[in-house]
């Protein structure tokens, strides 16, 4: 039987068509409770610019970061489970200053094992730390060399 499912697996990768089209980001959406605290937060501390919604509402409203991919805060009273291994990745190019502005912020932020006030830092030599957003979403920043 070993033999059959490995040959139906190679069937398939032989078979399978290809992606005609490189997919690229182009937004996540985030639940959050009230619009009023949640916007302020991705606009002044995360830095992200607030973009015309599209006419979708006030519950909604939409930024993009400096590659275009946005993000979508809408407001809902759906709860939403959170934990750190489900998270939304930034990248700056000085996380040591991006630390700095959040302790003046007094934004908390750890590692990945959850020690305080300091980063994970990888076996690729990128640095990387964790935060939680006003609903409770964690957030990573790192210090990935982007193309």
């Amino acid at each position: 039987m070993k033999n059959v499912s490995s040959a139906v697996i190679i069937l398939f990768a032989a078979t399978s068509p290809e992606n005609p089209d490189k997919l690229k980001k182009d937004h996540d959406t985030i639940r959050v409770k009230d619009l009023k605290v949640s916007v302020p937060f991705y606009r002044d501390i995360l830095g992200l610019e607030q973009i015309d919604n599209a006419g979708l509402g006030d519950h909604i409203k939409w930024f993009k970061l400096g590659n275009e991919v946005q993000v979508h805060l809408v407001e809902s009273d759906i709860v939403v489970e959170k934990n750190k291994g489900v998270h939304s990745a930034f990248n700056t190019q000085n996380l040591t200053k991006f630390m700095e502005f959040l302790k003046a912020n007094n934004i908390a932020f750890e590692n990945g094992d959850g020690e305080k006030n300091t980063f994970t830092d990888r076996p690729d030599g990128v640095r990387q730390i964790y935060f939680q957003d006003p609903d409770g979403y964690w957030i990573e920043v790192n210090d990935n060399k982007l193309p």
